[in-house]
């Protein structure tokens, strides 16, 4: 497994390739619809540097406050990434990110966005959602939790050791596109039999 930690070089992503297996640590961001929205349209500098040579996290998390007041994630399962498409290339580009964790793949917009930036998908396991929560050590700040309640905030946290898989690098390779192709030739053949 490749070791990476946030903030990420260009030069380090740009190593990186399909079939990857990465252990991420450091400082990420989670961000859903509306804040994938709000990227675009109103472009807030309150999340910059906390994106900048990061990573976004597709991630609706579960959490609560712990007996000191702290926030703790209780549950921090990766979401269907293909919402973010018409939004992502863009907000690769305008915050610097080095790359994209959710599930399911992105099309091509997005992949265009991380050759040009220098950034990558990565797949993490759906369904794992208590034991990725367990790889979050720190919730560093939240944003917008009153606007767009507790799935759609910006979570600032801090992760030890988070598994994922590349599956779309920085050279144009997209292991989603490549196996939907695989399946389409298959079901013809199946159907022209």
């Amino acid at each position: 497994m490749i070791k990476l930690e946030t903030p990420v070089s260009e030069q380090e992503i740009r190593s990186l390739k399909v079939g990857d297996t990465v252990l991420l640590s450091g400082i990420i961001v989670t961000a859903r619809d509306a804040a994938h929205k709000l990227m675009v349209e109103e472009r807030p500098d309150f999340i910059r540097e906390f994106l900048n040579e990061s990573m976004i996290y597709h991630c609706g998390p579960v959490v609560k406050k712990n007996k000191s007041g702290m926030w703790k994630f209780v549950s921090a399962g990766p979401t269907t990434s293909a919402r973010e498409e018409p939004y992502q290339a863009t907000v690769i580009k305008e915050y610097n990110v080095r790359g994209v964790i959710g599930k399911g793949g992105m099309g091509p917009q997005t992949a265009q966005g991380l050759h040009d930036q220098g950034a990558v998908y990565l797949h993490a396991v759906g369904g794992a959602g208590t034991l990725i929560a367990n790889t979050v050590k720190d919730v560093i700040n939240v944003f917008k939790l009153e606007d767009f309640g507790t799935p759609e905030a910006f979570w600032v946290i801090r992760i030890e050791e988070l598994p994922l898989v590349v599956t779309m690098d920085s050279h144009g390779r997209s292991l989603h596109k490549e196996i939907l192709e695989k399946s389409r030739r298959v079901a013809d053949q199946l159907i022209s039999n």
